[in-house]
């Protein structure tokens, strides 16, 4: 009652919802888990499709005659099979390791998916830093015919090839964007902010002071640019820094923001993202496979070499995105269950 003078503390509360909870608890973290498992079984599934020509699982579709596919000729549905069971596998992995840790809290769960997240977003931010300078330079090279004189006729002229420079310059660049975010803990955007601007002043300078200008310059900040706003989204999300429609969110009390957070995260922000990456990654013309497959450039020739990565853009945004949703998901569900080890609204609890 509201009128109790006991006081209430926060591990009492925590144990109390613990114990009245624990089936919640449980499925909100194999919900969490799961789909954030799910999205990088399809993510690899998609590599093995459309760079391996695996047949894919739809292919066992194909068997039953369901939704107008036709099973292909051969045993490669073999190959379906193992697939299909990597969903099935990957889904019975989380529900062993929830399972197997019901004293886990919500918030540490959150704070492992936050952690992800994070690393992605860190990689990549590395790699589109180091990818931008050294294409940068390249196309410089070859603009201003430097190539010959730097490297050997046959390198210059492959360098001059889109899949040649993915494959030898870009894909090492993106190893090592991994290799350093596992060890370099801080987020960069407040630097990668700066070198957009010095990007642009760059080409100001050049402009009009030196009267020179070259398709790579733009192409530069363009890059970064998305990268930018892309990459920061799950980090913003996290901080709290999205614009909202704070007309009815910002007088509602905990709980019902908790609630309007976690209701928003399943039903509008995990969806999002998986319409994104099932449309742009469904086939090997979709939005995000085809640039990616072809190594799709622009149309000028002395450009940089990278379009086919803004299209990749998406694809981090998405999985970075849903799984920081997921992350956010249990954070206020953890709020709204009074979870020990995160701020609680101990007397409007109390007075419940």
């Amino acid at each position: 009652m509201s009128g109790s003078s006991q006081p209430v503390n926060d591990t009492e509360i925590g144990t109390v919802n613990a114990d009245s909870h624990g089936g919640i608890v449980v499925l909100a973290r194999i919900f969490a888990l799961a789909m954030t498992v799910s999205a990088f079984v399809y993510l690899a599934n998609n590599v093995l499709n459309f760079w391996f020509d695996w047949p894919g699982v739809p292919t066992i579709f194909g068997m039953f005659g369901w939704f107008g596919l036709s099973a292909p000729e051969g045993g490669v549905l073999n190959l379906a099979w193992i697939q299909l069971i990597t969903y099935f596998g990957a889904f019975a992995v989380v529900v062993l390791i929830v399972i197997g840790s019901k004293q886990r809290t919500l918030h540490a769960d959150a704070e492992m998916l936050s952690g992800i997240a994070g690393y992605i977003v860190r990689a990549a931010f590395w790699a589109v830093l180091l990818i931008g300078i050294a294409d940068a330079f390249i196309s410089f090279l070859r603009v201003e015919g430097f190539m010959a004189t730097l490297f050997s006729e046959d390198i210059a002229d492959k360098l001059g090839r889109p899949a040649f420079r993915g494959h030898y310059v870009h894909y090492p660049l993106i190893v090592a964007g991994l290799v350093i975010a596992s060890f370099k803990r801080t987020l960069g955007f407040h630097w990668l902010a700066v070198l957009i601007v010095a990007a642009e002043l760059a080409i100001v300078l050049a402009r009009f002071v030196f009267s020179y200008e070259q398709a790579f310059m733009a192409d530069l900040v363009r890059f970064w640019y998305g990268a930018l706003f892309l990459f920061a989204s799950p980090y913003t999300l996290i901080k709290e820094g999205h614009v909202r429609v704070d007309i009815l969110y910002a007088s509602f009390r905990l709980p019902a923001k908790a609630r309007s957070n976690i209701i928003g995260c399943i039903f509008l922000g995990l969806p999002l993202c998986w319409v994104i990456l099932t449309l742009g990654m469904w086939g090997s013309a979709s939005a995000i496979n085809g640039p990616l497959l072809t190594f799709e450039v622009t149309q000028s020739g002395f450009g940089l070499y990278i379009k086919y990565l803004l299209a990749g853009f998406l694809m981090i945004f998405a999985l970075s995105m849903l799984v920081q949703f997921m992350s956010y998901m249990l954070s206020n569900m953890a709020t709204l269950l009074h979870e020990p080890g995160h701020k609680q609204d101990l007397e409007e609890h109390a007075a419940v």
